[in-house]
């Protein structure tokens, strides 16, 4: 089975003031080093597009998309997929979140992960609000900055123990970190698998969603550190949560 996941690589640039000189270094992150390394060791191939890259190498049709059983978009916004290189010099060119969009309702299975950059995104700069991928999901994005920092720990309330996506996965969750606060799509179309309470309020976590002939999932927070604990990380049944959801969204259970 063979997974494309996009984003989850971040460069950053530091700056040391010592006296009157000032040092500057640079490193380059891959956020998703435990979920890659957690879904091979379940059989699950995964092929990774970094942020960095995603402008110009996420895939821009169906045929290079087919390729693949599921998709995942983890903390890399939609401007990254829209502004094409066609589209930053002037062009005519694909809207690739419309393509993502046919990629569902043809088969394909797509998850949005949670994150600073997921969503609508701590800053409101994610920008899924309104898009044909919000159009796929369980949940609809809110239009203003959505992620939460809960320092002391979140915990999460299974709602469908019996669902296969928690199959061989015994409760409770390990606690998480923050989320994106997101408004689930309760029309019938949608199911909620858990959630989390917060301030008075009941956020959902995970959902999933059946339409046309694909499936999505959306997961309201990181794939890996930080809202996801060294906790959650270290958990012997993280990988197999993983992958069940890559699983489920394949049409394999």
């Amino acid at each position: 089975m063979k997974l494309l996941l996009a984003g989850e690589t971040f460069a950053a640039t530091t700056s040391v003031a010592a006296g009157g000189d000032v040092l500057t270094s640079a490193a380059w992150v891959n956020g998703a080093t435990a979920f890659n390394a957690a879904l091979a060791e379940e059989g699950i191939a995964v092929t990774q597009i970094g942020g960095d890259r995603c402008a110009a190498e996420f895939p821009f049709d169906l045929d290079a998309l087919a390729e693949y059983q599921a998709v995942v978009i983890s903390d890399v916004g939609a401007l990254t997929l829209l502004v094409t290189p066609e589209a930053r010099a002037g062009r005519v060119g694909v809207n690739r979140l419309e393509v993502l969009k046919a990629y569902v309702e043809a088969g394909g299975g797509l998850m949005l992960a949670g994150g600073y950059m997921g969503f609508q995104g701590m800053f409101g700069t994610a920008r899924f609000y309104d898009t044909p991928v919000e159009d796929v999901l369980p949940v609809r994005c809110l239009p203003f900055c959505d992620g939460m920092e809960v320092p002391q720990g979140l915990q999460a309330s299974i709602l469908r123990p019996s669902h296969p996506i928690f199959a061989g996965v015994e409760g409770p969750l390990p606690p998480i970190l923050g989320m994106n606060k997101l408004d689930f799509r309760s029309d019938g179309s949608s199911q909620l698998l858990a959630a989390c309470h917060h301030r008075g309020a009941d956020w959902p976590l995970l959902a999933i969603r059946n339409h046309g002939s694909g499936r999505t999932v959306a997961w309201a927070t990181d794939i890996g550190p930080h809202w996801l604990s060294q906790d959650f990380l270290r958990w012997p049944l993280y990988g197999r949560l993983m992958a069940n959801m890559i699983r489920w969204l394949a049409g394999h259970k």
